[in-house]
């Protein structure tokens, strides 16, 4: 099958949109890894698509789904399958940032499925990380390489046996081990966790910097959980700075009905805008790529 091609806009991905009615199947899947490799963010338009086949789609390319145990968010498990979730547990804006950045196993590669769009607003957001490192100053670049962040979560016992996804206090130090997460576990079976993560990272081909993390929604929607690694406040200076160029960088992708997009989680920040629609139905897979 001969795809046609476009920008998903001027400064990122490509999107391949189906002119000639053809079915999703008879795209060549070495073409798709090709074009998601290069560019990091691949969406694929005009499909007769429905979550079966969403789901058995990214089986083709994948591996190593993920459940989200651990995850900061409330997602509903779609169709008794615990790797297709639900992503609309609240309408708000969620600001850039990499996919579980809060822990160590993160999931290197996502994709979205769009069940029905909202009537208006709630596109996802779309971001380089490269982009958004070449555009830091300098002062900052080097304030990034001095420090790290540092996530404090609090729980009570029923908070985190749902985010954890058991009730086994064991289980649930295995889990935190794993993730380079530090535990700490009181009498009444509440928890602390603590874990450190870089702001910048390497990309895989070891030739750029990538900013890509939690840290502008973390800012934004709970404060409380964040500082640098030495205990000090992050600045609002700082978060002005990284707030306009997020805003300026940003690429919204307007949704249609059975759009599949896949994003590189090592290089792609992804967001959402605020909407209003109770209808707007966007599913979420967390894996590894399977090529």
């Amino acid at each position: 099958m001969n795809i046609t091609t476009q920008p998903v806009s001027e400064r990122i991905g490509q999107q391949i949109v189906n002119v000639d009615n053809k079915s999703i199947w008879e795209i060549d899947r070495e073409a798709i890894i090709s074009l998601y490799q290069e560019y990091g963010v691949l969406l694929l338009r005009g499909f007769a698509t429905d979550a079966d086949i969403f789901r058995e789609f990214s089986n083709l390319f994948s591996t190593d789904f993920l459940d989200y145990a651990g995850g900061a968010f409330n997602r509903r498990v779609i169709n008794g399958d615990n790797t297709l979730l639900s992503v609309n547990d609240f309408q708000t804006e969620i600001k850039l940032h990499g996919e579980m950045y809060y822990q160590k196993k993160i999931p290197l590669m996502l994709w979205f499925f769009c069940a029905n769009p909202a009537s208006q607003d709630g596109e996802t957001t779309v971001c380089d990380g490269r982009q958004f490192f070449a555009e830091l100053s300098n002062s900052t670049k080097e304030l990034f390489r001095q420090k790290k962040l540092k996530f404090t979560a609090k729980m009570q016992k029923e908070e985190w046996q749902k985010k954890y996804k058991t009730d086994d206090v064991n289980e649930l130090e295995e889990m935190c081990k794993s993730n380079d997460t530090h535990l700490t576990i009181y009498e009444d079976q509440s928890i602390v966790l603590e874990y450190l993560c870089p702001v910048v990272i390497p990309s895989r081909c070891g030739k750029y910097q990538v900013f890509i993390n939690s840290l502008l929604p973390a800012m934004q929607l709970n404060p409380d959980v964040l500082k640098f690694d030495d205990d000090s406040k992050i600045p609002n200076e700082l978060m002005d700075e990284l707030n306009e160029i997020a805003e300026r960088l940003t690429t919204n992708i307007s949704w249609q009905k059975g759009d599949i997009l896949m994003i590189d989680n090592t290089r792609i920040m992804h967001g959402r805008r605020a909407f209003s629609d109770k209808n707007r139905e966007i599913y979420i897979r967390l894996c590894s790529p399977g090529f």
